[in-house]
């Protein structure tokens, strides 16, 4: 009797299986008016995940983006300007909100720090360049180790020979 059950719901299961595809449907769009939504859209990849690493709202899976998300879409619906909308969020959670922060006295690492880094780099380079041009050529030769045996002095690379 089991196998006879067991065999009737893996057939029922087995002709079911190519149907279910029949029964998915479309997924209902996010907001009601396209236009608020691709507008939202725009808004949230100006808006960093504050809690995801480098990546906009509108990339960004976590509860807090989506939260966000929903947020900017009721201030659109609210009639709220673009500007309005970044300040809003700028005073909540400060310049770090913003993937391009303004340049001010608060971000002018941010804007700058990188060509300090590849000034301070190059500059370097140029340095360790000059030092070992002025060096003479027996800098350069490997030294022998007073350490070594007699026959491994012999053995070790010598430049002059």
């Amino acid at each position: 009797m089991l196998k006879r059950l067991l065999l009737l719901l893996g057939l029922g299961l087995a002709l079911l299986g190519p149907a279910t595809p029949l029964l998915a449907k479309e997924a209902p769009s996010a907001a009601a008016n396209p236009e608020v939504e691709k507008r939202m859209m725009v808004l949230a990849a100006e808006l960093r995940c504050l809690v995801c690493q480098n990546q906009t709202i509108a990339d960004s899976h976590a509860s807090l983006a989506e939260d966000l998300r929903q947020q900017v879409r009721e201030m659109i619906q609210q009639g709220k300007t673009d500007d309005e909308i970044r300040d809003f969020m700028t005073q909540r959670y400060g310049d770090f909100v913003l993937y391009k922060p303004p340049f001010k006295a608060q971000t002018a690492l941010l804007w700058i720090g990188p060509a300090l880094l590849m000034a301070l780099a190059v500059g370097t380079l140029i340095v360790v360049l000059r030092r070992r041009q002025r060096l003479s050529d027996d800098a350069f030769d490997p030294e022998t180790d007073p350490n070594l045996e007699a026959d491994e002095r012999e053995r070790a690379p010598d430049a002059h020979r």
